[in-house]
């Protein structure tokens, strides 16, 4: 559900250039979405029928300028099987809070040099403490669940995404250019 509400945030703003990818530390490899989390996401405006679940592999956080996961469990083990990419790993949680309480200038260039300059800042505000809370940083896994905790995820990922678009690139749209090499997201469903 996150890779399909981050690709409609994207596309609503005219955004483009940013490539994003859902993969797992845990989960099925090659399962489909569940039909709760595409009716959740369809609901949102995402379409993820098509989804094909995959698991993370270091080459793959290596490659991203971002690895965005939904529980502080998963940030974790995505730095401890790519140590190389612990620096651009956050929870959507807490980068949206470090985010809305230390607001990046915006970058000159493209959006892919806006997304990398906003998360070498986050990463150098985490080391000084920001974004420290005792606040969960974790999304709510539905798995298993009813389509209710399934639209209660798919808001929580709404909004938190939206607020993240307006850190990273600001409430005006932004030239559409080809798709190229942007962030990969650990994401459910």
């Amino acid at each position: 559900m996150a890779e399909g509400v981050i690709r409609r945030r994207l596309a609503e703003r005219g955004i483009g250039g940013i490539a994003v990818h859902s993969a797992g530390v845990a989960g099925w490899e090659q399962s489909g979405a569940t039909p709760e989390a595409v009716q959740a996401a369809f609901e949102l405006g995402a379409d993820i029928r098509d989804h094909v679940a995959r698991r993370l592999i270091p080459a793959m956080a290596g490659e991203a300028d971002l690895v965005l996961a939904m529980t502080e469990e998963h940030a974790e083990a995505v730095s401890r099987s790519a140590p190389h990419s612990a620096k651009k790993t956050f929870t959507l949680k807490e980068l949206v809070n470090i985010l809305d309480h230390s607001p990046v200038e915006a970058a000159d260039g493209t959006p892919t040099d806006g997304l990398r300059a906003a998360v070498a800042f986050a990463d150098q505000q985490r080391a000084n403490g920001a974004g420290a809370t005792t606040m969960d940083l974790d999304i709510a896994d539905p798995l298993g669940l009813g389509i209710e905790s399934y639209r209660a995820t798919a808001w929580e990922l709404d909004q938190l995404v939206e607020r993240l678009m307006d850190s990273l690139f600001g409430a005006e749209a932004i030239e559409v250019v080809p798709e190229a090499s942007g962030g990969v997201g650990e994401g459910r469903g």
